[in-house]
């Protein structure tokens, strides 16, 4: 099983090739991508410093920024299929993952509070 700071380092790059691909596309707005982007790429670099977190209330908030983010992240992209800016065979993938890595993520934060 891959590691959740890895899955979340591959799942931000596949996001950074997405918003590349969305800055050429003239009928989105730039504004949505940032978002995307800032929040996809935010997962990532909470579990990367959870890893390292001085206590573990540092590390459960960590995890749980992570998961607001992972949570946001699966709204943008929903926005975008919804709004048929992008096609939904295009963002299945990437909603299924944004899914999978937030319930991943709930896991670690439910069983770091017991």
């Amino acid at each position: 099983m891959q590691d959740i700071r890895e899955r979340t380092f591959n799942f931000a790059v596949r996001i950074v090739r997405l918003c590349t691909w969305l800055d050429t596309q003239p009928r989105i707005s730039r504004r949505l991508s940032d978002q995307l982007l800032r929040s996809a790429t935010s997962v990532g670099a909470n579990c990367e410093e959870a890893k390292a977190g001085q206590s573990r209330a540092d590390f459960i908030s960590k995890y749980n920024i992570a998961l607001k983010e992972a949570r946001e992240t699966h709204y943008w992209l929903r926005l975008l299929v919804t709004t048929d800016l992008v096609p939904s065979t295009r963002l299945a993938d990437l909603l299924d993952e944004a899914n999978q890595i937030v319930a991943i993520l709930t896991t670690i934060v439910a069983r770091s509070r017991k």
